[in-house]
């Protein structure tokens, strides 16, 4: 039972971009990204109008963060050097980070962006006002494809998503509204989680429990991002759900499309579709498939079947530190890119009618010689009909 990251994938990863660094004449690599700086570093922090930025040299690793980080960062063990700035806009980061990668002796570097994202209303300088700066994607590349310590942390939390879903079926019936719905059950298998891991739970999570469970219901879910109506549930609703868990910064998803009370004969109908859709795209997965084929595969399936027209995005993406990654299960991918041992994927291919919506995803990893299905919840038609007394 994995609930952290040993510390050897951390020297694994700065290993990696030191080797990379070593292919260009740049003095550091940097990154202004939080999702690198973490996965890199270890590190987590959320994106503001305070940049965070993270030089790493052939034997150095030095940070620039905002006055309210330092504590938080300072005791990171791969960390060497904290520079830190007082606030935003009152201070320089940018500046601040330069005197950093000068302190390194880079001159010149290969950076993730040519200074921090433009959010919530961040507008600073571009970092080669200062030095020479190339660009580099090293960390997005490396995310592709998951160590085993990467998988089991998303295989552990695929196991609390379903706790999480089976909350929802338990406490979904008639009369009950989604959002107390869906809070009962965040709340009720996170407490499940805390207990159960103690200890060796490492918290990401600022109010919210570690697990998050959910659906949209009715005309909702005829929208693929729909929101959670102000209305109570009545007989006869369609339900797209969603599950997951935050384990040391990894997620898994898992969806379901249930029914509240016996479904319609055009309900079964296209829950059937999508169903066979789906089990197209697991079926297709495994290492050395191109990742455009399985996308394709559903289209077809759905061209022939008559209901291309419902369908309104891909068959999935790449999971993990993000809720979306690349690679993506799409058409219009590289033709020749290939799933490989540790791509995470999530499978869902959906069918939106004008009055409902019907979707699952489940969370799938490629091994060495085939697949291993993360998420776990009953995917059939008689499991996804929630009955009730009358």
């Amino acid at each position: 039972m994995a609930t952290t990251l040993p510390p050897s994938e951390y020297r694994s990863r700065l290993a990696a971009v030191r080797d990379r660094l070593t292919e260009t004449d740049a003095d550091a690599a940097v990154w202004f990204g939080a999702t690198s700086i973490e996965y890199v570093s270890g590190f987590d922090h959320i994106q503001t109008e305070r940049p965070v930025v993270l030089a790493v040299t052939n034997d150095r690793c030095s940070i620039t963060v905002p006055r309210l980080e330092v504590e938080r960062v300072t005791s990171n063990p791969r960390i060497d050097a904290v520079y830190d700035y007082f606030d935003y806009p009152g201070g320089a980061p940018i500046e601040t980070a330069v005197t950093m990668l000068r302190d390194l002796d880079a001159d010149s570097v290969v950076a993730d962006s040519d200074g921090a994202p433009a959010t919530m209303g961040y507008d600073g300088p571009e970092l080669s006002e200062f030095l020479e700066v190339d660009t580099q994607h090293w960390v997005d590349r490396m995310r592709w494809a998951k160590s085993a310590a990467e998988v089991d942390l998303i295989r552990e939390s695929a196991r609390w998503a379903n706790l999480g879903h089976r909350y929802l079926t338990e406490y979904t019936e008639p009369g009950a509204h989604p959002a107390t719905v869906s809070q009962r059950a965040s709340m009720d298998a996170s407490r499940a989680m805390l207990d159960t891991l103690g200890e060796r739970y490492v918290a990401r999570v600022r109010g919210d429990g570690p697990v998050s469970a959910g659906f949209i219901s009715g005309q909702q879910t005829a929208l693929p991002h729909g929101h959670t109506a102000n209305r109570r549930l009545t007989e006869g609703d369609v339900l797209i759900t969603g599950a997951t868990a935050n384990v040391d910064g990894y997620f898994s998803e898992l969806e379901r499309t249930m029914f509240v009370g016996e479904p319609t004969d055009e309900q079964i109908h296209y829950f059937e579709l999508m169903l066979e859709a789906q089990s197209i795209a697991i079926d297709a997965l495994g290492p050395g498939v191109t990742v455009a084929s399985v996308d394709q595969a559903v289209w077809n399936y759905f061209e022939e079947q008559g209901v291309a027209d419902l369908a309104q995005h891909h068959v999935g993406h790449n999971i993990g530190l993000g809720a979306h990654e690349p690679p993506y299960i799409d058409r219009g991918w590289d033709e020749e890119s290939e799933m490989e041992p540790g791509h995470v994927y999530t499978i869902e291919p959906g069918l939106y009618t004008e009055t409902a919506g019907y979707r699952h995803s489940d969370t799938v990893a490629i091994t060495d010689d085939g697949t291993e299905q993360l998420t776990y919840f009953p995917r059939e038609l008689d499991d996804n009909v929630i009955r009730f007394d009358v």
